[in-house]
């Protein structure tokens, strides 16, 4: 790590001159650098000072201490192959929170039923690693589940570990909207966007903008906003939408809305260019339903399956708890360039 601790002083220096925010987006990306190396420094210094505790209690060589030691080892193993994984996210935003966005696609009810399972799968997934999770607007379906969600991800690395779940999610199982108990097959479309700082690298003109105000969706009761709080914003040059109906005033929603509708055209920008790039190399494949990245099937058998890197696991009921970490670290090492 001295090659880092090196890199910050350097980059503090530079905040300290007169001309540091002459330019000012610059300077934000500098800071963000900045910031990420103090904390990565920091977290490496504090694992430092616990694997010397360690060795001081092992020192010790106290039985009635063996089982304290034990799980302080074990939890120093997982802390420190977490770190060591993080080496190899060293994409351009691969640190930045993000915003994860689910959308039912063909299967009915069963697609609204498994997107809000997905759900409730990233919520777990992200508060166990640590992540801060809002669920920033949701449009509920007719009979059960969701026909899409957005949720705000917050924290170091959100979008670099969040990025492997990018594509069509697909569930096979017996339904339990089918009075026949027939198998279906349901998919569900996942977008991962990096959240974008006001920093000039998407540039909106307001008068581009139709904003739209209406009453937040609810299961009813108290909470429901007898006011038009809810925002929706759409960019007329690009039709791209973002809202928001989870905060409590308009003005706060507005804010949301804005931040996800910058994230959206900063995405648009970036598949514009893969595009570009790869009709020029002749490989270009879009997207479409059917190219699913992973399987859940929970009828005949039980088994969650990545297509991309042939990961698997036979205990589907922890992945949909949240237990999905393993499959985005096998597809994050089998991209590492």
């Amino acid at each position: 790590m001295p090659g880092k601790a090196v890199q910050l002083a350097e980059l503090e220096q530079r905040a300290a001159a007169p001309d540091f925010w002459a330019d000012a987006a610059a300077a934000r990306q500098m800071m963000r650098t900045a910031n990420g190396l103090r904390t990565e420094l920091q977290t490496w210094h504090r694992l430092s000072q616990r694997l010397a505790d360690a060795r001081e209690l092992q020192a010790l060589n106290d039985p009635s201490l063996q089982a304290e030691l034990e799980k302080e080892v074990t939890a120093l193993e997982a802390t420190a192959n977490k770190l060591d994984f993080e080496r190899i996210l060293s994409g351009e935003r691969d640190d930045s929170n993000c915003i994860l966005q689910l959308h039912s696609g063909a299967g009915g009810v069963d697609s609204q039923d498994f997107a809000d399972m997905l759900m409730r799968m990233y919520l777990r997934w992200g508060e166990r690693a640590g992540f801060i999770m809002e669920v920033i607007d949701q449009s509920p379906g007719e009979e059960a589940g969701l026909k899409s969600v957005a949720i705000t991800v917050t924290g170091r690395y959100a979008y670099g570990y969040l990025k492997a779940e990018r594509g069509v999610h697909r569930l096979v199982r017996l339904s339990p909207f089918d009075a026949a108990r027939r198998r279906h097959t349901s998919f569900v479309l996942a977008e991962v966007i990096p959240e974008v700082e006001e920093d000039g690298e998407v540039v909106i003109n307001p008068k581009d903008l139709q904003v739209d105000t209406f009453r937040s969706a609810g299961a009813g009761g108290q909470h429901v906003q007898k006011n038009e709080t809810a925002i929706r914003i759409t960019h007329l040059p690009t039709g791209v939408v973002a809202q928001c109906q989870n905060e409590r005033s308009q003005t706060q929603n507005r804010e949301v809305a804005m931040k996800v509708l910058r994230a959206r055209l900063s995405e648009l920008q970036r598949l514009q260019r893969v595009k570009e790039i790869s009709d020029l190399k002749g490989d270009y494949i879009k997207a479409e339903w059917g190219s699913q990245i992973r399987s859940y099937v929970l009828h005949p058998y039980q088994m969650v399956k990545d297509h991309r890197t042939g990961y698997e696991t036979g205990n589907s009921a922890a992945v949909l708890d949240g237990d999905v970490t393993g499959f985005m670290e096998a597809f994050l090492r089998a991209n590492v360039t």
